[in-house]
């Protein structure tokens, strides 16, 4: 599987209720079966039977269209253009390849370009994110003790 520069298309109204709808069934269906390892579909006169993580998947995505989000699927090991990688953390490319200079984050060089695991992005995310909230609440206990009213 690729991954793509295009933005992935925002589900319209319509699309948003169905998605709502089988995202709820099929919340349902995966409680009240907790041990079914995978689902029969039929799909125009043809049977498929997909694993129950396939299932759940298709929950999650339902659920984030339901709610009017774009949906992009990438693999964990897929391999990322600097930009991409960017485009993910929502940072700069010049702000990313310094990071990557500085070993925050592991990459590969192919030829003169840099290639950047997907899950490579996320983990580095995670940890940020992590040492944000770490950060937070610091500053929320030094509020505190200081009689600040946080």
């Amino acid at each position: 599987m690729s991954v793509t520069n295009q933005p992935p298309k925002l589900p319209d109204t319509e699309d948003a209720r169905l998605a709502h709808l089988s995202a709820t069934e099929l919340s349902r269906l995966l409680a009240n079966s907790p041990r079914t390892q995978r689902a029969r579909i039929h799909l125009d006169d043809t049977d498929l039977i997909l694993p129950r993580q396939a299932i759940s998947l298709l929950r999650d995505l339902l659920a984030e269209m339901a709610q009017g989000n774009a949906v992009t699927i990438v693999p964990t090991q897929a391999e990322l253009t600097t930009q991409q990688a960017a485009n993910i953390l929502n940072v700069s490319r010049p702000h990313l390849v310094k990071l990557l200079e500085d070993g925050e984050i592991p990459f590969t060089k192919t030829g003169t370009h840099r290639r950047v695991r997907y899950q490579a992005i996320i983990d580095y995310k995670l940890l940020r994110d992590q040492e944000s909230h770490e950060k937070l609440d610091e500053l929320t206990a030094q509020a505190q003790e200081h009689g600040m009213g946080y």
